[in-house]
């Protein structure tokens, strides 16, 4: 046994362990719901870790992933449901299944003919065979900006997409109208309809231009609060309170941030 695999049967064991009759009393009252959260959690401190280039993160976040593996894995096969050797097979399965370039004779030259083999192999799987529309297929949990992304990305196979950028842009405006007047309504239930149809509409506009609308968010949420960081740290070397401050004073620090942020990547 190779030393990744002797440590995955120990991280198994010990999972055993804390599910066990002197187990851990935390652990033991967890089920397959209880600990998806966490699960979700540790997921996107991984892709954070990927994203910041921090390797030592990506180990320890990957271990992590490892565990909640091994959980859910240790909860099912306490109910008879599968053990994590029947996971592990099914995948195993799968991945030479769905690459006969690689394991077969079939001959696929560039990632996108890999691509499209993919999901005519998925297609034919017995798992999908339920699949009535174009649509069906994309996770439930997924966030609304990739979800709406990938649901874009299925509808365009078909040819329902715009042709051009500038037509994409053109319903970004029609959308935002939309919301203006749905504000001027006062209607609730309208103005929520709106906001999701002008997020909606930005998500085409990225998918078109080929970035991931999810991970554009989430970067300018971590400029956002790197930038905040930084215009706290200017009122607490002034010894003052941003609570106290005008709009206006937080505004120029606000913006003498950015100008350093600018600047030092201009000399980098």
């Amino acid at each position: 046994m190779t030393a990744a695999g002797e440590q995955f049967e120990k991280l198994l064991e010990i999972m055993a362990q804390l599910r066990g009759p002197q187990g851990c009393p935390w652990d033991k009252e967890q089920t397959h719901t209880s600990i998806c959260p966490a699960f979700l959690e540790e997921l996107h401190e991984f892709i954070e870790a990927v994203e910041d280039g921090d390797v030592e993160a990506m180990r320890e976040e990957l271990g992590d992933l490892c565990l909640h593996i091994a959980f859910q894995a240790q909860v099912a096969q306490e109910h008879s449901e599968f053990g994590m050797a029947d996971a592990l097979a099914s995948i195993n399965e799968k991945l030479v299944r769905r690459h006969p370039h690689v394991f077969g004779t079939q001959q696929l030259a560039t990632p996108e003919a890999v691509l499209h083999n993919w999901e005519q192999i998925k297609q034919t799987e017995k798992k999908h065979g339920a699949r009535t529309s174009v649509v069906d297929g994309i996770p439930r949990h997924l966030p609304a900006l990739s979800k709406a992304h990938k649901l874009q990305k299925k509808v365009r196979k078909v040819g329902f997409d715009w042709e051009n950028i500038a037509d994409v842009l053109a319903k970004v405006d029609e959308e935002v109208a939309e919301l203006r007047a749905a504000l001027a309504s006062g209607a609730e239930e309208h103005v929520r309809e709106e906001i999701g149809d002008v997020l909606f509409s930005i998500v085409n506009v990225a998918r078109f231009v080929d970035v991931d609308a999810e991970r554009a968010l989430q970067q300018t949420v971590r400029k956002f609060m790197r930038r905040f960081r930084a215009l706290e740290a200017v009122f607490a070397a002034r010894g003052a309170k941003l609570e106290a401050a005008t709009l206006a004073e937080l505004d120029t620090v606000w913006n003498e941030v950015k100008q350093r942020e600018r600047t030092a990547l201009q000399h980098e």
